[in-house]
C-alpha cells in the first residue's frame, strides 16, 4: 500500500511554534484531508482513501475534531449542489443520479445536502418544477440543529461516523464531477418574473395531474386486457385532439409560450429499449425526446400540455409493459440456458415499435377530425408553427445531436410476446388529462 500523503500533527506548543506562527488550523486540516480524499477518488486510490478517511473521522488529538470534520463536509456539500445548479442540473437530477452511480444511501445524503442549499433562496425565486421535485424527492431539513446532523444520519441509517464520512466525500467527488448540461429552467435564485416560462409547468393544472395519477394507478392495476384495449384507440385520439385544441386557443390569443423541457428517468435494465418507447410516445404528442444514456434519463421538449401527457402516458405505458413481460416469465432455449434476457429485450422493443404504430395512426385520425370539424380554419400552419419551435428548441439547446439506431434483437419469441401486449396496452393517459381539464 503507497503511504498516505498526512501525517498527524502534533499538540501544539508555544515551542512547537515555528518562526512563522502556529500551524494550519483544525479547519484547515479538515479541508486539506476532504480534498485530498477526493483526489484519491478520483486517481482511483483505495487504499489512501481509506486511510484518509479515517482520519477525518477520528482524531483524539484535536478537541471538536467531529464538529470540525462536519461543518467541513457540510460546506463541501453545499457547494457541489450549488454547482449542479450552475451546471443545468435539477434537483430530481442529482439523486437519481447519486443512486445510480453510488447507492441508495449516497441519494439519501444528496437529498439533505440539497434540502440545507435551498434554504439560501426565497420562495419567490424558486420555480414551479423545481419546487415539485423538492417535495417529490423529499428534501426537507428534518434535523434540528446543522452541527447535530451527522449523528442524527448515522442513527437514522444504522452506521458510524467512518462511514458517514466516506459517502460524504464520495458525494463530494461525484457532484464536483458533475458534467454540464443545458439549462431546461431557471436556477434557484432567478427572479421568476424576469424568466420566460420554460420550465414546463406552469399552465399545467397540478390538481388535475394528481386526478390523472389516480386514474392511472386503476387503470395499471386492471386485470381485464380486453378493458384497456377497447380505450386505447379513442385515448390517444383524445390526446391528439386535445393537443390541437391548446394550439388553436394559443394562437387565437397570441400566446407567446414556447416549448419547456423536463427529464425523464430511463432506467437499467433495458434502458435502451425504454428510451426508444419515450421516444415514440413523446413523437406522437409533437414533442422531442433526447436519451442521455451514461446519465439514466432522457431530456423531453415540447408544449407544456403535451409535455405533462408524454410523462403521464409514458410512465403508465412502462408500467403495463413491465407487468406484462414479467407475466410471460422466464424463457430458456432447448439446452436449458437462460434466455430471458434477450427475451425481454426484445419484448420491450417490439412493444415500443408498436405503440409508435398506435400513437401514430390515432393521432392522424383526431388531427383528421380536428379539421374536419375546424370551421374553416386551416390547422395546418397552426401545428406546423409549433412543431417548427419544438425542432428549434432542439436544435438550441443540442446543437451537436448525433441521432442513432435501435439495437438489434435477437429473440422472436420475445418479439412476437411484445407485439401483441403492446395492442392490449392501455392509452389512457392523455385522455383522462383531457377529459380533466374539461370538468376542471
Amino acid at each position: 500500500m503507497r503511504k498516505a500523503w498526512w501525517r498527524p500533527r502534533q499538540a501544539e506548543s508555544s515551542s512547537d511554534a515555528g518562526p512563522c506562527g502556529p500551524g494550519p488550523s483544525p479547519l484547515d486540516e479538515a479541508e486539506a484531508l476532504t480534498s485530498e480524499a477526493v483526489r484519491a477518488l478520483a486517481r482511483g486510490d483505495d487504499d489512501a482513501f481509506g486511510v484518509l478517511v479515517a482520519a477525518l473521522a477520528d482524531r483524539p488529538d484535536v478537541p471538536g475534531w467531529p464538529l470540525v470534520t462536519a461543518r467541513c463536509l457540510a460546506a463541501r456539500l453545499e457547494r457541489g449542489v450549488a454547482l449542479a445548479w450552475e451546471r443545468g442540473w435539477q434537483p430530481a437530477d442529482v439523486v437519481r443520479y447519486a443512486a445510480r452511480r453510488r447507492t441508495a444511501r449516497h441519494a439519501r445524503l444528496a437529498t439533505d445536502a440539497i434540502a440545507a442549499e435551498m434554504r439560501a433562496y426565497s420562495a419567490a425565486t424558486v420555480a414551479a418544477q423545481w419546487r415539485e421535485q423538492l417535495a417529490l424527492i423529499g428534501a426537507e431539513v428534518w434535523w434540528e440543529d446543522d452541527d447535530e446532523h451527522p449523528d442524527a444520519w448515522c442513527e437514522r441509517e444504522g452506521i458510524d461516523r467512518s462511514e458517514f464520512v466516506a459517502c460524504g466525500a464520495e458525494l463530494v467527488h461525484l457532484l464536483e464531477c458533475l458534467p454540464k448540461l443545458a439549462s431546461i429552467g431557471p436556477p434557484p435564485g432567478t427572479p421568476l418574473r424576469e424568466t420566460p416560462v420554460r420550465d414546463g409547468f406552469e399552465g399545467v393544472d397540478q390538481r388535475m395531474l394528481g386526478k390523472v395519477r389516480a386514474l392511472l394507478a386503476k387503470a395499471e392495476s386492471t386485470e381485464f386486457p380486453e378493458e384497456a384495449e377497447a380505450l386505447s384507440a379513442r385515448a390517444q385520439e383524445l390526446i391528439a385532439r386535445h393537443s390541437i385544441d391548446h394550439a388553436l386557443l394559443a394562437a387565437e390569443t397570441g400566446d407567446l409560450g414556447g416549448p419547456a423541457g423536463r427529464r425523464v428517468a430511463v432506467d437499467n435494465p433495458y434502458d435502451a429499449p425504454k428510451a426508444v418507447l419515450l421516444t415514440v410516445v413523446a413523437d406522437a404528442n409533437r414533442c422531442r425526446a433526447v436519451w442521455h444514456r451514461e446519465l439514466g434519463f432522457s431530456t423531453v421538449l415540447g408544449f407544456p400540455a403535451d409535455l405533462a401527457a408524454v410523462e403521464m402516458l409514458f410512465t403508465s405505458l412502462l408500467v403495463q409493459a413491465t407487468a406484462a413481460m414479467v407475466h410471460a416469465g422466464p424463457r430458456r432455449d432447448a439446452r436449458g440456458r437462460s434466455r430471458t434476457r434477450s427475451f425481454r429485450h426484445a419484448f420491450l422493443n417490439a412493444y415500443a415499435a408498436r405503440i409508435g404504430e398506435r400513437l401514430r395512426d390515432a393521432a392522424g385520425e383526431a388531427a383528421n377530425r380536428a379539421a374536419a370539424d375546424a370551421g374553416g380554419k386551416d390547422l395546418l400552419p397552426v401545428l406546423a408553427a409549433r412543431d417548427m419551435a419544438v425542432e428549434k428548441a432542439v436544435d438550441a439547446m443540442f446543437p451537436n445531436l448525433a441521432k442513432g439506431r435501435a439495437g438489434s434483437v435477437s429473440n422472436y419469441e420475445g418479439w412476437v410476446a411484445g407485439r401483441a401486449a403492446a395492442d392490449l396496452a392501455s392509452l389512457n393517459g392523455r385522455s383522462e388529462v383531457s377529459g380533466a381539464s374539461r370538468r376542471s
